[in-house]
């Protein structure tokens, strides 16, 4: 009997993405360490998501995008516009409709929390695991884009 390749195998491909899984939860811990009080990763996710899309997305899409309910997505970003770091403006095509634009505050505190998280991950990353990070944030980049682009 022949052993099998991670892609012919459902337990091997669920132990890689439990391992992925994991090292988000980890990862985000030091984020949530790093946040100020009442903002939670979520929101910061968020923002980043504004910053690598591109702002003037409708919230049910935000919400689309980060898997939560429309009710969810209408308290987060009612936390991020009470701290100034999104604008939610009627969107001129849809009368009811809004659309969610980062401010410039919104992108202050988003460089704040890199750094501050950069630096305690810097603590914890030895020279060796900081390589293998850059060596397979390619096949991560890859495995993301596929997800993404065949949502079930």
């Amino acid at each position: 009997m022949t052993q099998n390749e991670p892609g012919e195998d459902p337990m091997s491909v669920f132990a890689i993405f439990n391992e992925i899984g994991i090292v988000n939860q980890l990862a985000t811990a030091v984020l949530a360490a790093s946040l100020p009080e009442g903002v939670h990763p979520s929101h910061f996710s968020i923002i980043n998501h504004l910053v690598r899309l591109g702002d003037g997305k409708t919230p049910i899409r935000i919400a689309g995008a980060m898997q939560v309910t429309k009710n969810t997505m209408t308290h987060s970003l009612r936390v991020l516009e009470s701290r100034g770091f999104i604008e939610v403006r009627a969107n001129p095509d849809d009368g009811r409709g809004k659309l969610v634009f980062l401010t410039a505050r919104g992108q202050e505190f988003r460089e704040q929390a890199i750094m501050a998280v950069g630096r305690q991950i810097d603590q914890l990353i030895t020279p060796d695991l900081r390589e293998r990070l850059v060596r397979i944030k390619p096949d991560l980049v890859a495995i993301r884009s596929h997800l993404d682009n065949n949502r079930l």
